[in-house]
């Protein structure tokens, strides 16, 4: 044991991980010829490269070919003015836009550029952090709140559930018991935040929801500059900062406000607070807000709270591996320097994990506790489903193509616009990862980020290969991403101290051109108008759509679902059905348009979305009884047949019915 010890005492930790890595993405490159899935394409590219990279900047490591690239003074001190001057056209877009229209993405990106390239090229004496900040904040503020307050009513699908059918009956009877029955009466943060700001301020649900959580996402990218901080200087904790807050999954819950969001927000003060524990000579008072934060995030959002066992659970895997020794100098090496020991983060990991499970045991779900019918979902998954491969149809990709046929060159744009932002970075972070595991930067609070970051991508990315998307992947990434950019930030610190110069220009503006537009255009962080509207969808309405749905609900009298029969159900496009019936307006579903023979159903509601944008139908392909969804562009007169009477017109939306209603 003892020689083995020594024999690890000089091996090179990061070195040999660049080297394995690179080998593991050879190995995985043909996969891409038994599936088509993005990542599985992407995957083995973007790690080879970071890998090679990173052994780049070992060769040149310490010569003089080192340095850090800046702008002129001159011009690096006119950015601020230019950024602020375009946040203020934002503003203005957005307004006389009506929204968030091609023109505010346009301009959104360039502006993330320029913040960015201010960020990295700017000299040291002319980096004012807060100045940077105020930048980063007001354009995260804008980006967010010009989708939230130009729309007539919610951004999403789950939101309707939320606000309608939870916070109302909260608001309604002034008691959590309106929701007993409901999984959420165990973890109801998020709705007695927004129902006690209603009350307090006197406004109605849906300003209340603005007023609080709204604002408050935005603000989310201080917690991730606080927090990198801790580790690294002001400049790349600007950068962490900068990038997160254009994130695409960031954005979409900075727009699409459900307990997730609340649930991120608690998520990153608790990666702060940890860190801060980790990093410094913490107090009692920190070891207290720890746990509170860890408290509310388990009282706020299950998906939330499991999400921060992982990284509370990486803290005390790393805490065992530090404490083996392997990556601490001694007296056999030279070289040794000082060596920070590990914080005792195992009894907050109990505290959770028990907290968690008491909660869970009694949360009401689906017809027992939360946690039984979970643990009956991953077992039925795990023996009926579950195999190497086997991949979900990607959700949000274009599925308007026929069977058999290809995506067209636009589905093809539109999923590489939503994937590069991701891939570009998950390239950073993994030089960073590699950075990091150099003796000399063993630290506590790094390792527990790198051991997260890899556990968060197995849930992410790897369990979905084997068709186990049990545990939500699409809503971990925007907290993926918070670890992803501080390993982000301490990669390209390392890159731009130890490689040639022409390569660092070359590697920050491919990065610094691309990863804003293609953050911001994301289907992801554009739900509520996106760049590709023939194949996404929109999950915003205008006035005429949530018209038709009041109108809908104040013809009928808002009836329960069982009070109506099937021929008086109405059948109109995905998004727009979800919108009825989560409101408790009306029972609605998506009506069945297949490539040929008519429309059938008895009631039907035609929006002009259907003939212009990208909405979604059942279709049974030819020879199938099982239907799949798929974008359909129809006109009015496939779903309103001849001889059906026009129930409810308002120039927009149309409702027709045979005289089923």
């Amino acid at each position: 044991m003892g020689r083995l010890k020594r024999m690890l005492a000089y091996r090179h930790f990061d070195r040999d991980a660049a080297i394995l890595g690179l080998l593991l993405a050879i190995a995985l490159f043909p996969l891409r010829f038994f599936a088509s899935q993005i990542y599985i394409k992407t995957i083995p590219l973007v790690l080879g490269t970071a890998c090679i990279l990173y052994l780049l900047t070992l060769r040149f490591e310490g010569g003089d070919t080192a340095g850090h690239p800046t702008l002129p003074v001159g011009l690096s001190r006119i950015l601020p003015s230019i950024v602020f001057t375009g946040i203020a056209g934002l503003i203005m877009i957005a307004s006389l836009g009506g929204g968030r229209v091609s023109v505010f993405f346009d301009v959104s990106s360039i502006i993330g550029v320029l913040i960015l390239f201010q960020i990295l090229f700017a000299p040291d004496e002319d980096i004012r952090p807060r100045w940077v900040l105020a930048q980063i904040v007001a354009f995260a503020v804008v980006l967010r709140l010009s989708a939230l307050f130009t729309s007539p009513g919610y951004i999403g699908i789950d939101i309707w559930t939320h606000m309608e059918q939870l916070a109302r009956p909260i608001y309604e009877q002034r008691s959590l018991s309106a929701i007993s029955g409901d999984k959420h009466y165990a973890a109801p943060f998020f709705h007695l935040l927004v129902v006690g700001v209603a009350i307090l301020l006197e406004v109605s649900l849906r300003d209340a929801l603005y007023l609080s959580l709204g604002l408050a996402m935005p603000f989310a990218v201080l917690l991730i500059y606080s927090t990198t901080r801790l580790l690294v200087a002001t400049r790349w904790a600007l950068f962490a900062a900068a990038i997160y807050g254009v994130g695409d999954y960031v954005l979409e819950w900075g727009i699409h406000l459900i307990p997730t969001s609340h649930g991120l927000l608690m998520f990153l003060a608790v990666l702060y607070a940890m860190v801060r524990v980790m990093q410094t000579e913490h107090e009692l008072k920190d070891l207290v807000l720890l746990l509170f934060f860890s408290i509310a995030l388990i009282l706020t959002h299950q998906v939330s709270s499991f999400i921060m066992m992982v990284v509370v659970g990486s803290a005390v895997v790393a805490q065992i591996i530090l404490r083996l020794d392997l990556f601490k100098p001694d007296a056999v090496r030279p070289d040794a320097v000082s060596f920070t020991p590990a914080v005792n983060l195992s009894g907050l990991l109990v505290f959770d994990a028990g907290f968690i499970t008491f909660m869970w045991s009694f949360t009401p779900y689906r017809g027992n506790s939360f946690l039984e019918t979970v643990l009956n979902y991953l077992t039925r998954t795990l023996a009926d489903t579950a195999g190497f491969l086997n991949l979900a149809s990607g959700s949000g990709a274009g599925s308007s193509a026929g069977a058999g046929s290809g995506p067209t060159l636009v589905e093809q744009i539109a999923l590489y616009v939503d994937t590069i932002g991701f891939l570009l970075l998950l390239f950073i972070a993994i030089v960073g990862c590699l950075y990091i595991l150099r003796r000399e930067r063993s630290r506590h609070s790094v390792f527990t980020l790198l051991i997260a970051s890899v556990i968060m991508l197995v849930f992410v990315l790897g369990l979905p290969m084997f068709g186990i998307r049990n545990f939500i992947p699409q809503r971990w990434f925007a907290f993926l991403y918070a670890p992803l950019a501080i390993m982000g930030a301490i990669g390209v610190r390392h890159m731009s101290f130890n490689l040639y110069p022409k390569v660092v220009v070359a590697v920050m503006l491919i990065f610094v051109l691309i990863f804003p537009g293609m953050m911001v255009m994301s289907s992801h962080g554009a739900i509520d108008n996106p760049v590709f509207d023939q194949d996404r969808a929109r999950l915003s309405y205008t006035e005429q759509e949530l018209d038709a749905v009041y109108t809908v609900g104040a013809m009928t009298g808002r009836p329960d679902s069982e009070e109506i029969r099937p021929n008086e159900v109405i059948y109109t496009d995905h998004p727009y059905q979800t919108v009825f019936f989560r409101s408790d307006t009306y029972m609605a579903d998506a009506a069945v348009v297949n490539d040929t023979g008519p429309v059938t159903h008895d009631v039907v509601m035609y929006r002009a979305a259907q003939n212009e944008e990208a909405t979604f139908f059942q279709n049974y392909p030819e020879g199938s009884n099982v239907s799949v969804a798929k974008i359909r562009n129809i006109p009015q007169d496939r779903l309103c047949r001849v001889g059906m009477d026009n129930l409810y017109s308002n120039g927009d939306v149309v409702l027709c019915s045979n005289g089923a209603i």
